[in-house]
């Protein structure tokens, strides 16, 4: 986990201050994990440890799927790492997490859902439910930074290479807001 962090430090991927995240919630710290992620060898290590992690789980897996954008990049590496197929799950122009491009997913393949950052972990039970509706079964899921509360419940295994903890609050709790320090959007998906 250690190394994780100091890649991410190293990458300018874990910014502090006071940002919008996409769940609506405001927050101290925000990972930019592309910042990291632009370098193949960084994104290569930073997630080395969680394919040994699974390895080592002896997890039969058929494919690893990241929602999009942020799940791409992990999805591919995890995929190359344990050689099987990584792809990923994005929104229609409705809105709605689909699976298209050609991508298939065979009744009862076992997927590993992969992430950049766990916070709500939204993205990450939207893209199990359209693998679940084609009959796929979850396996897990892996992600590069798992900021969730301590003790936050996911109903799979899950495989963090790092688990930083960020302070965050509804806007009307906002202690950063109370300061009046400026709010900062830097995600790419509008918040809820």
């Amino acid at each position: 986990m250690e190394k994780t962090i100091a890649l991410l430090r190293e990458s300018g991927a874990m910014l502090e201050g006071h940002f919008l995240l996409s769940s609506g919630r405001h927050s101290d710290r925000y990972f930019q994990c592309a910042n990291l992620l632009q370098y193949p060898d960084r994104a290569a290590a930073a997630l080395a440890r969680v394919a040994e992690r699974i390895k080592g789980d002896r997890c039969s897996l058929d494919a690893v799927v990241g929602p999009a954008l942020g799940g791409i990049i992990p999805a591919y590496e995890l995929g190359r790492q344990l050689g099987i197929p990584g792809f990923f799950t994005e929104r229609d122009d409705a809105g709605t997490m689909v699976l298209r491009r050609g991508f298939m997913v065979q009744k009862g393949a076992r997927i590993l859902i992969a992430e950049d950052v766990i916070t709500t972990t939204a993205s990450a039970l939207e893209t199990a439910g359209v693998l679940q509706a084609l009959g796929a079964q979850i396996a897990g899921l892996a992600c590069l930074v798992d900021r969730r509360e301590a003790g936050a419940p996911f109903p799979w295994p899950l495989y963090a290479a790092s688990r930083i903890p960020a302070a965050s609050w509804d806007k009307e709790s906002c202690e950063l807001c109370k300061q009046g320090l400026p709010l900062v959007k830097p995600g790419s998906r509008k918040p809820i």
